[in-house]
């Protein structure tokens, strides 16, 4: 089982290679937005606290976030878990690893799918004309204003993660430029060292 943190600005293509990860190695991935809303339907005690919150307009607490993680990992995954969107902050890197010790797993390699911002940006804008030219509604967060404010966001909070798993030696980098099938072998690489 091997359990990693994919990193990167939004746009990055971190769900393209999680997606394939899933299929092909049958990890589970952990997505943060994902289990949020699945936890708000769900009914349990957990899925109350977050509908209650999330029902207010309020950020779920990285409490909340850490116990919705905490009952994904009870459930187990023979291939490993995938932590996408977490942790975004200093604090919940050591909340998650902390949780990590707790449940007697270890995290195996946190990859950073390193990009060029402006090239993002020009992808996003390819895409969202694309869309336009099928005839089809552009997403409203597919656009390169949008994702210039997003890239901010990352930077700030998230960006702080590359030197912190850069000290705790689990960072490992790589081209996340390259074309998507390069991006898949790079990290399969990675993952058959683990």
């Amino acid at each position: 089982m091997t359990n990693i943190i994919l990193l990167g600005p939004p746009a990055a293509g971190k769900g393209t290679q999680a997606k394939r990860l899933v299929e092909g190695r049958g990890m589970v991935q952990l997505s943060t937005g994902d289990m949020l809303r699945e936890a708000k339907t769900s009914g349990t005690e957990m899925g109350k606290r977050v509908a209650a919150v999330m029902d207010r307009g309020e950020l779920v607490t990285d409490e909340i976030v850490i116990g919705l993680i905490e009952e994904k990992l009870e459930q187990g995954a023979k291939g490993g878990f995938i932590f996408d969107g977490f942790p975004r902050t200093l604090k919940q890197a050591d909340a998650l690893g902390e949780l990590l010790a707790k449940k007697g797993l270890s995290l195996d390699a946190v990859i950073e799918l390193v990009v060029d911002d402006a090239a993002l940006v020009g992808r996003v804008a390819k895409r969202a004309e694309e869309t336009r030219a099928q005839g089809l509604p552009v997403r409203q967060d597919d656009t390169p204003e949008v994702l210039e404010q997003r890239l901010r966001a990352y930077y700030k909070s998230t960006a702080p993660l590359v030197g912190y798993y850069w000290a705790t030696k689990d960072l490992i980098q790589i081209d996340g430029m390259a074309d998507i099938d390069s991006v898949s072998v790079a990290i399969a690489k990675i993952l058959d060292k683990a």
